[in-house]
């Protein structure tokens, strides 16, 4: 079994003015999250975030400490949640199964010892996607379908960003200590997501973009409002959005892509709006 993790450093927005391309997209792009048996993780200084991708296929693959959380195991100060983005597969906690099929989540709470992830069928596997933060209480694990979520309709075709959606794991659905999950989908013809654009300085952010075409790209930018950034992003990268800066994108289809916050407040509203006249 092969685990692979990275570790990325938090940075200043003055700093980031001075950041050329590639620079931007070491510092905040996780360009390699799902690779076939094998778990991917990066370990982010903001809010000591995880971003993860586990993709079982010839084998069961089991989640282990890594050298930064300095535990016995990955959950011993943690919790997890999961989004399957891929074919069926199954997440065993501590000897308990719980099988999760596309766009289905999974919470897990704190120490929980032993967490083992597999796919159904090795043609078309299980794509589990990640994020963890640390935890200061135990809750109980909790598998979300997607008749579970709460869903939100947002947005209009005539503004290009007609959108559906999903709380999965947020403290309306599941108890969680600071880990909050949900995915957008947006409608043919739509392209825009969170716009208007907002920060939330009490939380980050960590966008995963799925189901982009091949051929096709999304444009994400990130950035103070008055100063903004972009980069371009393919099917299956993450985005690290550090509290200071807006977060939204721009696809040449349309796509879905999963949203993943941590911080002090657990409310899903609490954001800052930027006027869309007012970017720069």
């Amino acid at each position: 079994m092969t685990t692979h993790y990275q570790t990325r450093y938090a940075a200043s927005p003055q700093d980031v003015k001075n950041y050329d391309t590639n620079r931007l997209r070491d510092e905040f792009l996780i360009s390699n999250v799902m690779e076939d048996d094998a778990i991917n993780l990066v370990y982010s200084h903001y809010d000591r975030f995880i971003t993860g991708g586990v993709v079982p296929v010839k084998n069961e693959l089991k989640l282990k400490s890594i050298d930064p959380l300095k535990a016995n195991y990955f959950l011993e100060r943690r919790e997890l949640g999961i989004i399957n983005v891929g074919g069926k597969g199954t997440v065993s906690v501590n000897g308990i199964d719980y099988q999760l099929d596309y766009k289905e989540a999974l919470y897990i709470g704190r120490e929980n010892r032993d967490v083992i992830f597999s796919s159904e069928d090795a043609t078309k596997p299980a794509k589990f996607y990640l994020n963890s933060t640390p935890a200061h209480k135990t809750f109980p694990t909790k598998k979300i379908s997607r008749e579970d979520a709460e869903v939100v309709e947002l947005g209009a075709l005539e503004t290009a960003n007609a959108r559906t959606i999903r709380k999965l794991i947020v403290n309306s659905v599941v108890e969680t200590c600071q880990v909050q999950m949900g995915m957008t989908e947006l409608k043919t013809g739509s392209v825009w997501n969170t716009m208007p654009a907002h920060v939330h300085d009490r939380r980050m952010e960590v966008y995963f973009y799925f189901e982009v075409p091949e051929d096709q790209a999304v444009c994400h930018f990130m950035g103070e409002p008055e100063e903004t950034r972009h980069i371009w992003m393919a099917n299956n990268q993450a985005v690290i959005s550090p509290p200071w800066s807006i977060h939204s994108g721009s696809g040449t289809s349309n796509y879905i892509f999963i949203w993943g916050m941590a911080g002090e407040n657990l409310d899903y509203g609490d954001m800052d709006h930027c006027n869309i006249n007012e970017l720069k």
